[in-house]
């Protein structure tokens, strides 16, 4: 299972490379489910414009898609078009998000809630999908229906043949378009509504909105797509005749062909057969999991920064039990992703303290702040050279080891955000460091979701605890290179050219180099 997952990775890695060149942090690859919505907000408008001149009846329901369609092409048939690509567009955007998901592993561990509350999603949408091409009551929508119907009554649920509504003419009637027209425009809707809400509960801060440039271009294509390729109907429906040729949408209606070749209980096999399969993969094999966070309640005061950066709620406060009046954080283990970000938000983390033992207020057992200070120390003695660089990386970017020279040394991370700011202090002004590299995911791409986006807000001061504004800003890098050992290397060649060429000047100016001065214990 792990071998097929790796060579899923590896499948999508070439694509997320070209899509980060072209778009940056703007991806699609990094907003695929925020966009899912995006363009579920695009169907929903499109469709009460198309709906407010349906009609729903035999007679009128494809009459008025016609008339909105040609009479109308500028505005309703756009509409109609924007409906149906962005539709379109909805199934392979959720279609690459569940694999992506996948390949990254993050179906599973804590994740699996998530992960399981996204199968009743997939059923809603092509539900959705399938009672939408009925309403044009086309050849096609006449071809699905009886199909359907086929297949709902191979189920032992219902007492009457349904399929027998859609004999002739006269068994099909306008009741059957009202219906429909509840189920596709609120029925199914709402449920849709509640199973995404349920999905994103367990995450903190949900990106449920792509960035605006992506939003506006996604818009701006499907309109052109709208105007260069109109949708159009097939032949009005006729009960009393097979329709012979069809044009499917595969997005939404390949099970049919398959009905065709194998009959109702392949589908359902595999219909079924699929979504217990989805819902088992968090499972298969159940993953090994990490220690998570633990609180020390001597040194935790109750300052909720761990509260707050934690990407996927898993610190609640309740009262501190030797604290009169104060709060202390309290880790969930069936939350916990172990990524230690709330290690880099705790402000007892400080390397400054004057401490035998280094003990944070929250940090991960299997890698807490003491080791973190001991190796960024011993890697910043184990430098020589006129520039001396220390790189930290996150596991799941750029191995740092890569760049990793006389020097240059590396320490590695579980994310970049679980790097307090203090540190990069200490190295600078008591190690003597010259410089810092701070390497990780692609930005707005962070495998704990909000790891990238904290580092920036405590480096700019902009988010508690941020890095000292006496600290000098030139001796600082952030590079979110990904899995791109080139382009954490140029970022790190770039940092030692830029250090180099300040200290020429600064010798030409008659400056000197400031010395690795002693700094305070406390870190703002």
């Amino acid at each position: 299972m792990q071998a097929l997952l790796r060579l899923l990775r590896r499948g999508f890695e070439p694509l997320e490379a070209v899509g980060y060149r072209l778009f940056g942090g703007e991806s699609p690859f990094h907003h695929l489910g925020a966009l899912t919505i995006y363009l579920f907000w695009i169907v929903l408008v499109s469709g009460i414009y198309v709906f407010a001149f349906y009609h729903t009846s035999v007679a009128g329901a494809y009459e008025s898609v016609q008339r909105l369609t040609e009479e109308q092409w500028w505005l309703g048939g756009v509409m109609r078009s924007l409906h149906r690509y962005a539709s379109d567009a909805a199934v392979l955007t959720l279609g690459l998000h569940i694999f992506r998901e996948l390949s990254r592993d993050h179906h599973r561990g804590p994740r699996w809630f998530s992960w399981i509350t996204g199968v009743p999603n997939l059923w809603m949408v092509y539900m959705l999908g399938i009672t939408g091409y009925w309403m044009v009551w086309d050849e096609l929508a006449q071809y699905i229906a009886v199909a359907t119907a086929e297949l709902l009554d191979w189920l032992p649920i219902f007492t009457d043949p349904m399929a027998r509504n859609f004999l002739t003419e006269g068994s099909l009637g306008d009741r059957f378009f009202t219906l429909l027209a509840f189920l596709h425009l609120l029925g199914l809707p709402l449920i849709l509504v509640g199973t995404v809400w349920l999905h994103i509960q367990r995450i903190s801060r949900p990106r449920i909105n792509p960035p605006r440039r992506l939003a506006l271009g996604t818009l701006l294509a499907l309109l052109a797509l709208s105007f260069v390729q109109p949708a159009s109907s097939h032949a009005p429906a006729d009960l009393t005749r097979a329709p012979q040729v069809l044009s499917l949408d595969w997005f939404y209606l390949a099970i049919y062909p398959l009905y065709d070749l194998f009959g109702a209980a392949v589908v359902w096999g595999v219909l079924w057969g699929g979504t217990l399969l989805l819902c088992a993969l968090p499972w298969l094999p159940p993953r090994r999991r990490e220690s998570v966070a633990e609180v020390d309640p001597a040194w935790c005061n109750g300052c909720r920064r761990c509260f707050g950066d934690c990407p996927y709620g898993a610190i609640e406060m309740a009262p501190h039990p030797d604290k009169r009046g104060k709060e202390i954080s309290v880790v969930d283990p069936a939350l916990c992703v172990s990524c230690g970000i709330c290690e880099g938000a705790c402000p007892s983390a400080t390397p400054f303290r004057s401490v035998r033992e280094l003990v944070s207020g929250i940090e991960l057992p299997q890698y807490p702040v003491q080791v973190l200070r001991e190796r960024a120390r011993a890697a910043a003695r184990r430098l020589s050279g006129p520039v001396r660089i220390v790189v930290f990386g996150c596991r799941h970017a750029a191995d740092p080891a890569q760049v990793t020279g006389p020097d240059t040394a590396s320490v590695p991370l579980v994310c970049a955000g679980m790097l307090p700011p203090s540190l990069v202090e200490y190295l600078i002004r008591r190690e003597g460091v010259d410089g810092v590299v701070i390497s990780g995911c692609r930005a707005g791409d962070c495998e704990y979701r909000l790891g990238t986006r904290w580092v920036e807000e405590r480096l700019a001061g902009t988010r508690e605890p941020h890095l000292r504004r006496n600290v000098p800003r030139e001796r600082i890098a952030v590079c979110w290179s990904g899995p791109d050992a080139a382009m954490l290397r140029a970022c790190v060649d770039g940092l030692r050219a830029r250090l180099a060429a300040r200290s020429r000047a600064d010798e030409a100016g008659g400056g000197a180099r400031p010395p690795a001065a002693a700094a305070g214990g406390g870190h703002g």
